[in-house]
């Protein structure tokens, strides 16, 4: 095999990340381990061809006996036996990471997939980041002179990094002429050059895995974590992974994707936006009962999301591991206070339901958001680091309940059009210029959002869904009018030279999904081909 890296640019200390050791190893991971996953991914058309067919997900029967088994995963190492509070945010640049470092969080959720735009220049710099936190060297200083340190007074949150999901490639490193899988090289690089000094910190190689939709894409990473840490003599089970649960099939095999990792598990969280999308994606042809309401109406309260969630908690701790709340997406604004206070009054009654349920932990997005998060589980935890003894023997969830989308209510309105189609252009526009974290309207949004609202319009077109405002069914004429109004809305708030180079361009790419005949199945696959 030959590996060649594709981009001509300089990059900043790229050579101390782009070694030819570390290039030999992502190598190999490749030849080990490119294969199977490609085959997996053929795995999820084949499947979900016949959900089309039927409009029905079980539960497997072939693995009965793993749901039915007395089995728990590895008991997790000290670093990460509490986790009431995990702050999210994309490792580059280095000003977001000090601050994730030093939020006061449990976890930093070091993002390499949906927080993060995969430029080359981007995977190069989360890599350097993380690399120099784990040397404790990490810094930054602005162009106005302002410093940027890790903190000495308290303890730094412990850094779980995400890499990209299974489907995404990375197009600037090329081997034999192929572009490499995304995930192996996030994880290879990050593995390769980190691992050890993280065993020494007392910590480990610690990931969340996104995107899976069956326990043999579990199997694999369990294999590649095997092979990796025998390739660099780290010891077995070393590494820890905690898999979202964010697509519906994957809902169907928790207790697998748990099993196949277990000497390696440390956990499940519950990823409320992509799971949303992945409903849509799943049962896109099955009809109007399929048909989501306004996204921004879609609690987490609605009975097939309880389901959802109450499920995850209860095979967690049967299993001894961690169950992981959502996320908490407010951005404080200081000249809106009463939004804010709104905001946060809705984060508190969302993190008390999780941990009154049971989870062990949450999700924010902003450092701000960090005390209300710990005072709700504080409360609940007291001096517990977590709640593993909080059995769930009372949840009997059937797969009726999982996708009994109807259950949510609501309605389709103009209104959550519009703003489902302003944002899909609003977040490509700005993931396109290579920032995947994007605030919009008090919210941080990353890749998640835009997927389920561009998914939504497709989806409406689709059934030719009724706008319970107007009156108007959703037409591909409606949507273009729709799309064109909201384009020039991001034009006046933008600026004609950063709608020219990103907004436009991601306009016709949100228009050019939303009509089309086909569903495509990743905002950012497509995406991937306008960015540098």
């Amino acid at each position: 095999m030959a590996i060649t890296v594709t981009d001509p640019r300089p990059i900043d200390r790229a050579e101390e990340i782009l070694t030819p050791k570390a290039l030999a190893f992502i190598e190999e991971l490749h030849k080990r381990f490119a294969g199977t996953r490609n085959e997996l991914l053929e795995a999820r058309q084949v499947k979900r061809q016949k959900v089309a067919d039927t409009s029905r997900l079980d539960f497997l029967p072939e693995t009965q006996e793993i749901r039915d088994g007395d089995w728990k995963v590895a008991e997790a190492p000290a670093a990460l036996q509490d986790r009431r509070v995990e702050m999210t945010g994309p490792a580059t640049p280095a000003k977001m990471a000090i601050n994730a470092l030093n939020s006061g969080a449990k976890v930093w959720l070091a993002d390499l997939e949906d927080a993060s735009t995969p430029t080359w220049p981007n995977v190069i710099d989360a890599i350097l980041n993380l690399r120099d936190a784990a040397q404790g060297t990490l810094s930054y200083t602005s162009p106005e002179g302002k410093e940027y340190r890790l903190r000495t007074d308290a303890p730094l949150a412990v850094v779980v990094a995400r890499p990209r999901g299974w489907h995404m490639e990375e197009n600037h490193l090329l081997i034999d002429g192929e572009p490499a899988v995304g995930a192996l090289v996030d994880f290879g690089l990050h593995f390769f050059h980190i691992a050890k000094q993280l065993l020494l910190n007392g910590q480990g190689p610690y990931y969340y895995l996104p995107k899976m939709e069956s326990h043999l894409e579990a199997r694999l990473w369990n294999d590649v974590f095997v092979f990796a840490q025998d390739f660099l003599g780290i010891p077995q089970g070393s590494v820890r992974a905690t898999v979202l649960i964010e697509t519906i099939p994957a809902a169907f095999e928790m207790d697998e994707i748990l099993y196949e990792l277990r000497d390696h598990a440390s956990g499940l969280n519950a990823g409320r936006w992509d799971y949303l999308f992945s409903i849509i994606k799943y049962f896109r042809d099955a009809g109007e009962e399929f048909v989501l309401p306004d996204r921004a109406t879609v609690a987490m309260t609605a009975p097939f999301m309880r389901a959802y969630t109450e499920l995850l908690v209860k095979t967690c701790h049967k299993r001894g591991a961690f169950a992981m709340g959502g996320m908490a997406a407010v951005i404080p604004n200081r000249k809106q206070p009463d939004v804010t206070a709104a905001a946060f009054d809705k984060v508190r009654a969302d993190k008390t339901r999780e941990a009154n349920d049971g989870f062990d932990g949450s999700w924010v997005a902003h450092p701000d958001l960090v005390p209300t998060c710990r005072e709700v589980f504080d409360s609940v935890l007291g001096d517990r680091p977590n709640q593993l003894d909080k059995q769930r023997p009372e949840v009997n969830v059937t797969a009726e309940q999982l996708i009994d989308v109807a259950s949510a209510g609501g309605t389709v309105t103009e209104a959550g059009l519009r703003l489902n189609l302003y944002v899909a252009v609003a977040y490509t526009g700005v993931w396109i210029s290579g920032s995947g974290a994007v605030a919009i309207h008090n919210l941080m949004e990353d890749a998640a959002t835009a997927e389920i609202s561009r998914s939504q319009v497709w989806q409406q077109i689709r059934n030719k869904s009724v706008l319970a405002d107007t009156g108007n069914t959703v037409t591909r004429e409606l949507v273009t009018r729709i799309l064109g109004e909201e384009t020039e809305r991001l034009r006046i708030e933008f600026g004609d030279e950063n709608f020219t180079k990103y907004y436009e361009p991601a306009s016709k790419l949100i228009e050019d999904i939303c009509l089309s005949d086909d569903y495509t199945d990743f905002l950012t696959t497509p995406a991937y081909e306008l960015v540098g």
